[in-house]
């Protein structure tokens, strides 16, 4: 693999780490979907989905380690929908704030490249610093997202092992190495990750892009038993690995258990909430976030 050496001075594996060095864990979904929307006295159309997502970005800035809009709630007003939503992308990166697309973007060739030059390049009106990517036409396909990683420090989220039931049969099942396939994403994800931070100390990737902690990270739900899945989680990975984590809140998984549940992951832990933080309306919204920010902190 070619890698530039172009300068990143704040990469997606830096800032993240430093939002883990000052104890803020926890993750902000946003989705205005309709009955969230209706909560929040607003119409479910484009313009209250901007009103929701730009009042997360305010109550999330500097209290929450990042935010997660959810794509789809957007796109299904159209073209007023993505404009929504670039606006509040704006205001996330006006703000400071980490903003993890959720995507689920998966593909091979130049569709796929044509999603990771929408959401991760620099200057796209769409431009995010993290897309959730689904890996499932394999780990290659991640090509070009990897080499926006590596020059421009930018983040991915790898779909490992989903709350949803329909994924267990899949991601349960063995490699003919004998690995989970869970777990075989896993590991590619760390290898990627230990394979840039050799790079980057051979002076042939850019400086902090791997350093203290790796800018691909997995998605694994906080209401699996991870031992089903294969994923050890007693041993950290190095250089340390983020791990996205949905399921906390609304989903049932509790934040006083997150040490139980992801072990010596939990050093790298985004614990996703939506449901849980939105329902109420934008009242007492920076109140909940910031509960629950704090409730994280402690847990961890």
């Amino acid at each position: 693999m070619t890698v530039s050496a172009e300068s990143n001075a704040s990469t997606f594996g830096t800032r993240l780490a430093a939002e883990f060095a000052a104890k803020r864990h926890l993750c902000v979904g946003i989705d205005p979907h309709g009955l969230l929307l209706k909560g929040w006295g607003l119409e479910n159309d484009a313009a209250g989905a901007e009103r929701m997502g730009r009042e997360v970005i305010a109550a999330a800035a500097g209290v929450a380690a990042c935010v997660k809009p959810q794509v789809a709630f957007f796109e299904r007003f159209g073209a007023a929908g993505f404009t929504a939503l670039e606006r509040v992308l704006a205001d996330a990166r006006e703000a400071g704030v980490l903003v993890i697309a959720d995507a689920k973007r998966g593909d091979i060739g130049s569709t796929f490249a044509a999603y990771v030059d929408s959401w991760l390049s620099p200057g796209s009106p769409l431009e995010a610093d993290a897309l959730t990517v689904s890996p499932y036409l394999g780990f290659g396909s991640f090509d070009r997202a990897l080499d926006h990683v590596r020059k421009h420090g930018k983040g991915l989220f790898v779909l490992a092992a989903t709350s949803n039931p329909e994924a267990r049969a899949l991601q349960t099942a063995r490699t003919a190495e004998g690995t989970t396939v869970a777990r075989s994403i896993v590991e590619e994800a760390q290898s990627f990750n230990a394979y840039l931070r050799r790079l980057e100390q051979a002076g042939a990737a850019p400086e902090g892009v791997a350093r203290s902690l790796g800018p691909v990270g997995v998605v694994l739900g906080a209401t699996l038993d991870l031992e089903e899945f294969g994923i050890d989680v007693a041993a950290p990975p190095k250089p340390a690995m983020p791990v996205l984590a949905p399921g906390f809140g609304a989903q049932g998984a509790r934040i006083e258990e997150a040490t139980s549940i992801f072990g010596a992951l939990g050093g790298s832990l985004l614990a996703s909430e939506s449901r849980s933080l939105l329902t109420g309306g934008a009242a007492g919204l920076a109140e909940r976030i910031r509960a629950r920010a704090d409730a994280l902190a402690e847990a961890l």
